[in-house]
Formats: C-alpha cells, sequence, structure tokens
C-alpha cells in the first residue's frame, strides 16, 4: 500500500501516521491564559530534544475538521509558560476525559478530577498524581502550516522538575516500572509501558561490535532470528572458548537462544563454536 499525502484527506493522512508512528509519550500539558483561566490537555505529538539547555517540545496542531487552534497553544503564546505532566497508567482515563473541547475558559482540572499543585517558578499549575512534571518557559512557537492538521511546534526549556519519590529506584534513577508510563496508539488504542512489555536492549559497544559481515557462515543456517544474530554480532571478538556439544544440535541451538534471551552472550558464543567444529 502506498499513500501519497496530495491525494488523501488531512485527515485520513492524520489516521495513518497516528496508527503508525506509535506508542508516542502523551504531554499532558497545563497552561494559563493571561486572565488566569487554567487549562489542561494532553498531546501526543511530544518527545525532549537535549538536555544541555533541557528542551521539550509538543505539538499542538490545528484542528483537522474546521482549522481553529486549541487553547493551549492560545495560552502559550500568550503567557509564553507551561508545565508537562507525564501520564502514568493510574490516571489515563482522566487524561483522556480532559481532552475534551470544553469552552474556553473551562478549568478540565475540574473536570477530570485531576489536582492542581502549584508550581514554583511559573505560574500554571503542574498535576499532583502525575508521576513527573516538567515548569517550562516556552521559548518559541514554530507555525508549519496555515490549513487544518498542520502542527504548531511549542518548543519549551524546562526551568524545573518534579520526580515523585515513588518512582524512584534505590539508585535514585526512574524506574520504568515505578513510572507506569502509557503512551498513544492510533484510534483509541493506549500502550502501557509495565509487565513483560517492558525489555533491555544493549547498547552498542563503544568499541564496536564484529558485526553481521564476521559472523561464522554456519551460523545464518542455525534458524536465528535477526535480532539474535544482533546479538550475536554484539560483540569485540570471538571468544576462544568452546564448549564441546554433548546434546544434539536442534537442543543446542535452543539453549543459545535462551542463553542470549538471558544476556549470556560469552556462554552463547561458546556453545555454537564448538557445535560449529563437532560439525565440520
Amino acid at each position: 500500500m502506498i499513500v501519497d499525502p496530495h491525494e488523501i484527506s488531512a485527515a485520513g493522512m492524520q489516521r495513518y501516521m497516528l496508527g503508525a508512528v506509535a506508542p508516542r509519550p502523551i504531554a499532558l500539558v497545563s497552561s494559563i491564559d493571561s486572565n488566569g483561566n487554567v487549562n489542561l490537555s494532553p498531546y501526543s505529538n511530544f518527545n525532549f530534544f537535549g538536555a544541555n539547555p533541557p528542551i521539550m517540545i509538543f505539538s499542538a496542531s490545528r484542528r483537522v475538521r474546521n482549522n481553529t487552534t486549541k487553547h493551549t497553544l492560545e495560552n502559550a503564546s500568550e503567557t509564553r509558560e507551561v508545565v508537562v505532566n507525564i501520564v502514568s497508567f493510574d490516571m489515563v482515563e482522566q487524561v483522556s476525559l480532559s481532552s475534551t473541547e470544553y469552552p474556553k475558559g473551562t478549568n478540565e482540572f475540574i473536570k477530570s478530577g485531576l489536582t492542581e499543585v502549584p508550581s514554583l517558578k511559573i505560574r500554571p499549575p503542574r498535576v499532583e498524581e502525575s508521576p513527573v512534571s516538567f515548569e517550562c518557559k516556552v521559548n518559541d512557537i514554530v507555525p508549519l502550516g496555515t490549513e487544518g492538521g498542520a502542527g504548531n511546534l511549542v518548543i519549551c526549556k524546562v526551568l524545573l522538575m518534579h520526580i515523585n519519590d515513588k518512582i524512584l529506584d534505590q539508585d535514585h534513577m526512574i524506574d520504568p516500572y515505578k513510572l507506569d508510563a502509557v503512551a498513544r496508539m492510533g484510534g483509541n488504542w493506549y500502550s502501557r509501558a509495565n509487565g513483560e512489555v517492558l525489555f533491555e536492549v544493549e547498547k552498542p559497544l563503544a568499541d564496536q561490535g564484529i558485526g553481521f559481515d564476521q559472523l561464522p557462515e554456519e551460523v545464518f543456517e542455525m534458524g536465528f532470528s535477526k535480532n539474535q544474530l544482533a546479538r550475536l554480532a554484539n560483540i569485540r571478538q570471538l571468544p576462544d572458548q568452546k564448549v564441546h556439544p554433548v546434546k544434539n544440535r536442534a537442543e543446542i541451538i535452543e539453549m543459545v537462544k535462551i542463553m542470549l534471551r538471558e544476556k549470556d552472550t560469552l556462554g552463547a558464543w561458546a556453545h555454537l563454536l564448538g557445535l560449529i567444529d563437532a560439525e565440520k
């Protein structure tokens, strides 16, 4: 299937993009207008773009159906301050409710049942239920178009970060299981970053792994997935240690897959090289 943006409606293009670019972290943005009216609304076109200075960007797109702008964008333009609140599973239904298009001046904190907490450096309040909140100054707003569906990049500099102590591990780092973050998919779908969904991938070696091109040819014929082959290729050099097989070929390969899953790459190689030697 090929989708040409010039041959499809903006709404159709948006649906395909939201379905494909996923999961997306959610910025629950609290803002305030020049009259002191508080607004709260979620945005999933969001991420951070540097730590020095600490910059976050979310896009408050123009509405596709009538090409109007959102209250968050108007408030950010007026007061140049927002709070970006991270969304956890325990609050996701309330966050969804806050996305309702209430009339201007409506406080979505009240409508959604979320709790206002005064910020320390800016006027918009933060969300008490959020595991992490960022008090931000709006550095710039970059419009990406004038038609319905066009984005407006709200570029925010973090002035202060609030982290709930309950989500920290013993090293005072954020524990992804305790964070229990939620992300947006397409349509009504969300994803939850917890349980078996979470997994680790070791970063490539600083001094370079051997790569696919240096793997023994025999390894490619053993039924490993590309992910498993990539883990085997992320090693400085082939080890000298070899474990001579005491099981049949299928059992050894299955054992190697288990070792790779448990991150025992050297042990996996030892059995693989022993098997390759035995089959020569």
